[in-house]
């Protein structure tokens, strides 16, 4: 046979080649001695030992040979292997080729049983992210225990060592809160404290002053503090400054024309100083005018230890008895 002829038979051959998975299903064997019909009816294409080089006559296999091929075909797995799709030429026909496909099929079957069977364990292995677990419940933590209430001896020594350090007028209920005390206890111990001082006959007492408690020097005491505080400073403010300051205390809230008219000349500058020292400060504006309006502060009560702008002295005892005259005579 030619080279020629050998590759027509090869090409024969591989077209009337089944793979193993399309072939049906083997029949019960026959009894001894009885024809097999699959035997005679399928062909069986020639066995061969290599691709390049093929027997002139290729017997066909035994009967035998093929109906055990099929057993082991259908024994691999009902699940057949899918067609290679990377462009790789189906084997040839040959019976060594035939069998390492057959067992390619089983080994193939049964790797992908097991991979489907192992794939959601092993898939959850790799990618899935486990449930959270849920947190656990904190435990509420228990409120602290209300401080001890203090008796009325040892409330009176606290109030007086804070009212010692503090700079400025302290309220009944910021020293409420920092004792840990009822603020309707504060205030009588105060007003006790301060009339203990008061019939003591002490240097200094305790009175309101801008909404608050703080400790001062009595006022019969006043030049001598005045000396101690003083010597060698000039702190004062001018007679202009007093007059505004006065001005703005009684007119409050007053326009700085207004102020000007009282007093008779520009008041500009000394208003400016007062702000700048924190004695008066702006308000809004006039609905009028649109002027701003000024009033004094809360460290001018401080400085002149008053609770309230109503705690002001009356002018009334300081006007000259002519002050009608005069008010005539400036019309």
């Amino acid at each position: 046979m030619s080279d020629e002829e050998r590759r027509d038979s090869l090409a024969d051959q591989a077209a009337a080649w089944i793979p193993p998975w399309e072939r049906p299903a083997p029949q019960r064997k026959p009894a001894p001695g009885a024809p097999d019909p699959g035997a005679e009816d399928a062909p069986v294409p020639p066995a061969t030992d290599t691709v390049d080089e093929l027997p002139a006559a290729a017997a066909p296999p035994p009967a035998a040979d093929a109906e055990k091929a099929d057993a082991e075909t259908a024994d691999a797995g009902t699940a057949g292997p899918e067609p290679a799709t990377d462009g790789t030429p189906e084997p040839g026909p040959d019976e060594d080729v035939t069998a390492a496909a057959v067992t390619a099929a089983a080994v193939t079957a049964a790797g992908g049983t097991a991979g489907s069977d192992a794939g959601p364990e092993a898939a959850g292995e790799r990618g899935t992210v486990p449930k959270r677990q849920p947190a656990g419940r904190r435990r509420a933590t228990a409120a602290p225990p209300p401080a001890p209430e203090l008796d009325d001896a040892e409330l009176r020594g606290a109030l007086e060592a804070i009212l010692l350090v503090v700079d400025e007028p302290v309220s009944e209920l910021v020293l409420a809160q920092v004792l840990e005390q009822k603020p309707e206890r504060i205030g009588p111990v105060l007003d006790d404290i301060a009339a203990g001082y008061t019939a003591a006959g002490h240097g200094f007492e305790l009175r309101r002053a801008a909404g608050g408690w703080r400790l001062y020097t009595r006022p019969e005491y006043a030049a001598h503090v005045e000396r101690f505080v003083l010597d060698g400073q000039s702190v004062r403010l001018t007679q202009a400054a007093l007059e505004t300051l006065a001005v703005v205390a009684y007119k409050q809230p007053v326009t700085r024309g207004r102020v000007s008219a009282i007093r008779g000349v520009n008041c500009d500058g000394v208003l400016r100083t007062l702000v700048s020292r924190g004695l008066v400060e702006e308000c809004g504006t006039e609905p009028d005018s649109g002027a701003f309006l000024y009033r004094t502060t809360t460290m001018f009560l401080e400085k002149l230890g008053l609770d309230s702008v109503a705690d002001l002295p009356p002018l009334a005892p300081f006007l000259p008895d002519d002050v009608e005259e005069l008010a005539d005579a400036t019309r």
